[in-house]
């Protein structure tokens, strides 16, 4: 009986070892970050593949034809200016004396037309009141003929003034012209973000195939829109009137609604494997982009399609070829699903998955497979 007794102690301590052995040496649960799938709105967008820009539906690069010493500046950088209004003007003492010059040439051709018309129009009178006397028999036809020819004399001396007056008055309007290229005019009303040079400078245009900075740069900032680069995969997907959010990295917290205005028709290759679509973006309501500075990077998502209360899960939770690590008794189990429209942020299930079920978000974890044990974790907040 004794001997039972100890055999049956030992086996049990055995028993217990090895039970003590295999709980410390089992598997560990993994602890992964888990997500309940649910339903919701998935909606299917591009984004621009590099930073996209604020500009202003106006901007001129404003400078002289001519260049020339800067003889009157009527504006600052950050200036409000009206349409019309002059901003810069070099100078041209030598154009106003060719002015003066060429208006006393007007004002003496118009005296001799003047003279000359008259002439013309007295002798032609003295031609018809001859004309009448011969029919009467009281001069002879030589004598009119005399007087025509005298008439007609006049009349061209009246007409050559008159085409003095024109060339004089042309010489005015070339010159007139001329002074015009020394001077820089707002084509529109705007803010003058820009001015390249100081008074008494020397302005020089920009010589062919030689780019130099504009005299002045104006823009009208009353009207923005956002350009923004796109890949060339996605050009064919959008087109103009399409729904788009705009955030500017400025203004972190705020999102713009807007519309596509217009798709450029071709790609531009700024790198090699860099092929890109530049789309430009409207704002939804322009009043609520006044303040927004010409030039702030912004960044546009445009929205292709947009499903309500669908099966959908966080499209990190996808792994390649549709498939995702379901939770079921704290085990994983690998399924593949049949997916429709998808954003970064969430994927539509049409197949494979089931409301309340929760899969795996933390992927990259070592360990993470089908059939490993897992635990729960909480997301970081």
């Amino acid at each position: 009986m004794k001997t039972f007794r100890r055999l049956l102690l030992l086996v049990t301590v055995i028993a217990l070892l090895g039970a003590a052995g295999w709980w410390f040496s089992r598997p560990q649960a993994i602890p992964v970050i888990l997500h309940e799938v649910a339903r919701g709105t998935v909606e299917a967008t591009l984004a621009n593949t590099r930073a996209g820009e604020v500009e202003a539906c106006q901007r001129t690069r404003l400078a002289t034809i001519v260049g020339g010493r800067i003889d009157y500046l009527g504006v600052r950088e950050g200036d409000r200016v009206e349409a019309g209004q002059v901003l810069m003007r070099l100078w041209h003492g030598d154009l106003e004396a060719r002015l003066t010059v060429h208006r006393a040439q007007v004002l003496a051709s118009q005296r001799r037309a003047q003279e000359a018309c008259t002439l013309a129009a007295n002798a032609e009178r003295e031609a018809a009141r001859q004309a009448q006397l011969v029919r009467r028999g009281f001069v002879s036809a030589s004598a009119e003929e005399l007087a025509r020819a005298e008439a007609r004399a006049r009349r061209a001396g009246c007409e050559g003034a008159r085409a003095e007056v024109a060339t004089a008055e042309a010489q005015l309007q070339a010159t007139e012209t001329e002074r015009e290229r020394t001077v820089l005019i707002a084509p529109f009303a705007g803010t003058v973000a820009k001015i390249t040079g100081e008074l008494g400078e020397i302005s020089i245009p920009s010589p062919p195939g030689v780019p130099t900075p504009p005299a002045i740069d104006l823009i009208d900032d009353s009207c923005l829109y956002v350009s923004a680069p796109m890949d060339e995969i996605d050009a064919p997907r959008i087109a103009p009137g399409q729904p788009v959010r705009i955030t500017v990295e400025a203004l972190p917290d705020k999102v713009f609604e807007g519309r596509v205005r217009r798709v450029a028709p071709y790609i531009t290759a700024v790198e090699k494997q860099a092929r890109t679509v530049e789309v430009e973006v409207d704002f939804a309501d322009p009043a609520e982009a006044k303040g927004l500075l010409v030039g702030y990077s912004a960044d546009v998502e445009i929205v292709l399609a947009v499903r309500e209360d669908v099966l959908r899960v966080p499209t990190a939770a996808l792994r390649e070829g549709d498939r995702v690590l379901v939770e079921d008794g704290s085990v994983l189990h690998e399924r593949t699903l049949a997916t429709g429209i998808a954003n970064w942020e969430f994927t539509e299930v049409i197949e494979g998955l089931a409301a309340g079920e929760r899969v795996v978000l933390s992927l990259e974890r070592e360990g993470v497979r089908a059939d490993a044990r897992v635990v729960a974790e909480s997301p970081a907040r």
